[in-house]
């Protein structure tokens, strides 16, 4: 577990919280100074900033931990980008060089959060009285002692069956207020460590967004850990945890981070709160809803927007019947979205869904926030528990999932077609030049054409770059990325 001491002097967590009181965190320059701004700073600030940056550096290197192998002298090793890492200075160097920007958000939540820390430390006494839980949790620092006792299963056992065939991938999220998101992170990549699995985690104050893979056996461990741990238990049931076939392999390696976000949807979580979403409706419900949205003669016409909330490369390959599917790349385009196009909604009631709910739950919230709709809906577990149960009913395609599957298949209907020939297909591919690496739609004929690229300025660089392998650095945006409008708009053109 990362140390909340100061490594040149012993003091506690409150001593460490007190160094930070005088801290002016309301003023955004300080996240990320700029040199200019850091001469400006005085002494104690800038020994504030240094402490909370080697901390937050510190946190990551922790987090790209992994066991090295038997025979070797040393106990870790670190794993990033792909790359092995078998000594702290190699690791040191590549997280300073490549991973700036995240050790410089790990750093802002650092701070804001032992702000909050502060300031919440008076009645920190009272809310442990209310919840004796949360109070031992406080005492009980120590990662090891959340992590579930493995000592009756063999290592076999844990990673056994970790294929895509035997294994298995969870997908979850639980929003609630986390007081030291720090601490959570450091005892996620020890749990998932502990279980050999997989995948990606994101941390914050708003709560916790994770998929992880693995064994079944691991993977069960890890939800009865999340449904025993005080943050979590009251929040959380088995049901939250939605599990399809995969495992380890799914997942080039393990990612834990703290963000401002848990989903990035680029508002800050102090201005759009999950505590305000729309209404949720349980899979039987939704189901219901859409059956009589589609049943309506004029679907134009209707008081009734059946809103797909993810990107477009998602619902290009699976999607609702009659959903208004925006053209986006990002999430964190939704709000952008709903502004450009809000008259669209006036008046209407929304029925919305992703993948597995999360995104629906701050978009539902901004949209209401809006005032503009008559009612605003949302599913409940998402895509993913909607087909759990209907596999056959409005939902057509594949389900995108943001994982080496790309996409889990439910039914046998195919909604799009290859890129270059038009047949139906929709099996993902990325794009063959490395420096676009976005996802294609190829169907075998046409690869066997040579058509493995997103688009013909994309395979003309591919061209260039077999021809010539010192020119390595091309411009990423390409035709398929410069023709599509950042922020498209539904609403008929003016004349």
């Amino acid at each position: 577990m990362p140390s909340f001491t100061s490594p040149d002097q012993g003091e506690d967590l409150e001593a460490c919280v007190l160094r930070f009181s005088d801290l002016d965190l309301k003023d955004t320059r300080l996240i990320n100074p700029s040199s200019s701004l850091k001469a400006e700073l005085d002494v104690s600030t800038k020994k504030k900033y240094s402490f909370a940056k080697k901390k937050a550096f510190a946190l990551f290197v922790k987090t790209k931990e992994v066991p090295a192998h038997p025979f070797e002298c040393k106990e870790k090793w670190w794993k990033c980008c792909q790359q092995l890492f078998k000594d702290r200075i190699g690791i040191h160097r590549h997280v300073a060089t490549q991973h700036a920007d995240e050790i410089c958000r790990q750093t802002a939540s650092m701070l804001k959060q032992l702000a909050v820390t502060l300031n919440t430390s008076k009645s920190l006494k009272p809310a442990d009285d209310r919840n004796p839980l949360k109070g031992y949790l406080t005492c009980n620092r120590e990662v090891s002692a959340w992590l579930p006792d493995v000592s009756c299963f063999s290592p076999d056992e844990l990673i056994r069956g970790q294929g895509s065939d035997e294994g298995e991938v969870l997908l979850y999220y639980c929003y609630c207020d986390l007081g030291d998101p720090p601490w959570v992170c450091a005892w996620q990549t020890a749990l998932c460590q502990h279980l050999r699995l997989t995948g990606k985690v994101r941390i914050a104050t708003e709560g916790i967004n994770g998929t992880v893979g693995g064994s079944k056996l691991a993977t069960r461990l890890y939800v009865e850990a999340m449904l025993s741990c005080p943050l979590f238990k009251d929040y959380m049931c088995k049901d939250d945890f939605k599990t399809s076939k995969g495992g380890a392999c799914c997942f080039p390696e393990l990612r834990v981070g703290v963000f401002e976000e848990i989903v990035p949807m680029g508002i800050s979580p102090n201005k759009i709160s999950y505590k305000k979403p729309g209404v949720h409706l349980s899979p039987g419900e939704f189901h219901k809803e859409v059956e009589k949205f589609l049943s309506q003669t004029n679907e134009e016409q209707s008081d009734t927007i059946l809103l797909d909330c993810r990107n477009f490369y998602e619902s290009k390959i699976g999607r609702f019947q009659g959903c208004l599917a925006p053209d986006i790349r990002k999430f964190s385009y939704f709000p952008s979205y709903i502004d450009k196009n809000l008259e669209l909604f006036r008046e209407k009631k929304v029925l919305m869904y992703c993948t597995g709910g999360i995104r629906c739950e701050r978009g539902s919230a901004y949209l209401k926030a809006k005032g503009v709709c008559k009612e605003v809906f949302q599913l409940k577990g998402g895509i993913h528990k909607y087909l759990e149960e209907f596999p056959d009913g409005f939902y057509k395609g594949k389900l995108f999932v943001f994982d080496e599957r790309y996409a889990l298949s439910y039914n046998s209907d195919i909604v799009s077609e290859c890129s270059y020939c038009g047949a139906p297909w929709d099996q993902y591919k990325l794009c063959s030049t490395p420096q676009c690496r976005q996802l294609i739609l190829t169907c075998p004929a046409c690869q066997r054409q040579g058509f493995t690229a997103c688009c013909v300025t994309c395979q003309d660089k591919g061209s260039r770059l077999a021809s010539s392998p010192t020119q390595s650095s091309f411009k990423e945006e390409c035709e398929c990325t410069a023709r599509r409008p950042r922020i498209p708009s539904e609403l008929p053109q003016q004349v």
